[in-house]
């Protein structure tokens, strides 16, 4: 495994993949040819008559929609093999192929978790005027079984997106500007490099630490460079000798950055639960207590750990909390405020975090 870590491999990606072992490889990657079929004829921008950049490139050519599928086949299956039971697939593409993709990939056994629509802030405009401006991909985020305990770093997306959940429509510009790798002629090198950003998301949403990535479809090496950038593994593989050569020299530019102030080590949902009626047992909260939401809504706290309101009656934190805000659900612990007798107000959240480290201190101790 040694050989394939962190290097760009030259070659078919398919006969690459054979040669890595069964399960060692955490997440993938795969920015696969489109299968644009646009042909030979070339769109002018109607305000310079100079010609659009377009995909007419020798490894998007299929001679049929069977032969892409069968390749699609190809790829995925050994993705499949190469993954961790917990590992995950990400792909990207566009309308041409990405339903083809997700067909096949469904038919090999792959759980699909989310579809992430990429919303290009400057797409490349319709020149023609005959269709809607073709603003956005797919992602297809998916696992090699559907009992697979993949890795989602909620926290750190919610604290990247403002302290709120991330949603799966990504605003994100294209690739542009000093980012975009330039060939000897320097124009750009090649016609569909994904943005860092695009990447980095991924990255950090789905894998840990020292994970390693796979991309069989490396292009201009921009997975690697966000892998290495982030801290994890990664093998890049592509077929084309100049973007072999262009992302080694990519990937060697690139200086790891500290992560401390960006991800969340430790997901919620992985700390110890702690009950509301461990906070009243603890002598924390008492019977009777009035517990207070930001807009100033009142509940009093019941002998069982109920919370009761006049007009709702008694209901858990967590659904008096939605019934006040009429929605289906929320969480109670980031709602409500106990009010002490003095008058001052404490998060039961603080409480609940008081009650969690004594417990864990005493586990250590054990």
């Amino acid at each position: 495994m040694n050989k394939y870590l962190n290097q760009i491999l030259s070659g078919d990606c398919i006969e690459i993949m054979r040669g890595i072992p069964d399960a060692s490889v955490d997440a993938v990657f795969a920015d696969p040819p489109y299968n644009l079929q646009l042909g030979a004829k070339t769109l002018y921008r109607p305000e310079d008559q100079t010609a659009a950049r377009a995909v007419r490139d020798e490894w998007d050519s299929f001679a049929s929609s069977a032969e892409y599928n069968e390749f699609t086949c190809a790829w995925l299956t050994e993705c499949k093999r190469v993954l961790k039971p917990d590992g995950c697939l990400w792909t990207i593409g566009s309308y041409h192929n990405i339903f083809r993709v997700g067909s096949v990939l469904q038919d090999l056994g792959f759980w699909i978790l989310n579809d992430i629509v990429w919303v290009k802030t400057n797409p490349m405009p319709n020149f023609r005027g005959t269709r809607f401006t073709n603003a956005h991909e797919t992602l297809i985020w998916a696992t090699p079984t559907k009992t697979g305990k993949y890795t989602f770093n909620y926290e750190t997306m919610k604290k990247l997106n403002g302290g709120k959940q991330m949603r799966s429509d990504w605003d994100i510009n294209i690739c542009l500007g000093e980012e975009r790798i330039k060939g000897a002629d320097g124009k750009s090198l090649h016609n569909t490099q994904k943005p860092m950003d695009l990447l980095r998301r991924v990255v950090l949403s789905s894998t840990k630490p020292g994970d390693i990535i796979l991309d069989p479809f490396v292009g201009s090496g921009t997975t690697a460079a966000v892998a290495r950038e982030l801290g994890r593994q990664f093998i890049g593989i592509d077929r084309d000798e100049t973007y072999v050569a262009a992302a080694r020299e990519r990937v060697k530019s690139i200086t790891p950055i500290d992560l401390s102030g960006i991800e969340v080590a430790k997901p919620k949902r992985d700390e110890v639960r702690i009950a509301f009626k461990e906070l009243i047992d603890a002598g924390l909260l008492y019977v009777g207590q009035t517990l207070v939401s930001p807009r100033g809504e009142r509940v009093m706290i019941t002998r069982d750990g109920q919370l009761t309101h006049p007009l709702l009656g008694r209901a858990s934190i967590h659904v008096m909390a939605a019934k006040l805000q009429h929605s289906v659900s929320f969480n109670g612990w980031d709602y409500w405020s106990a009010e002490k007798r003095d008058g001052t107000l404490v998060a039961i959240d603080d409480l609940r975090k008081y009650i969690r480290k004594i417990k864990s201190d005493l586990e250590k101790a054990a």
